[in-house]
């Protein structure tokens, strides 16, 4: 069996990849006069409609592990962005919920997200979007797969 040479520009995961890097970058400096970071977009995103939720529950939706989010939470809360409030529930645990302060620079958070959106995809037709949408989605769908078979097998 030959061995196949490895050519990573042939590759969706290389683009992907560098994809992510440089909106994260791109995305930091654009967020930065509004107080936010990209890091913090799922945190902002799952809290965005006045929802409270725990720390673990947040780590989970986020997929980061525990101190990730723990030390994500801390310097949200050193910001102004997130409150921490005692949970009725588990008194061990507290419920997490964005400040007013973040729920204010939200809109203008997601006009910077929109505009991003848009750039990337200039030349591209809504059709063009559309399938590149579907596309992705049935990556992540398969990425995820392979991430349960992996974290089970690994355990």
């Amino acid at each position: 069996m030959a061995i196949e040479e490895w050519d990573p520009l042939s590759k969706p995961g290389h683009y992907i990849s560098r994809i992510s890097r440089s909106l994260t970058r791109i995305g930091d400096v654009r967020l930065r006069d509004l107080g936010f970071a990209t890091g913090q977009l799922p945190v902002l995103a799952a809290l965005k409609d006045g929802r409270r939720m725990s720390q673990a529950e947040l780590a989970r939706w986020a997929k980061v592990e525990q101190p990730s989010m723990a030390q994500l939470l801390n310097r949200m809360e050193r910001d102004g962005l997130i409150g921490r409030e005692p949970d009725p529930a588990d008194r061990r645990s507290s419920l997490v919920h964005l400040t007013d302060k973040a729920q204010q620079r939200l809109p203008a958070g997601q006009a910077v997200l929109r505009q991003g959106n848009d750039e990337m995809t200039q030349g591209m037709s809504s059709e063009e979007v559309a399938l590149l949408v579907s596309l992705l989605g049935r990556l992540l769908e398969n990425v995820e797969e392979m991430e349960k078979k992996t974290v089970v097998s690994r355990k």
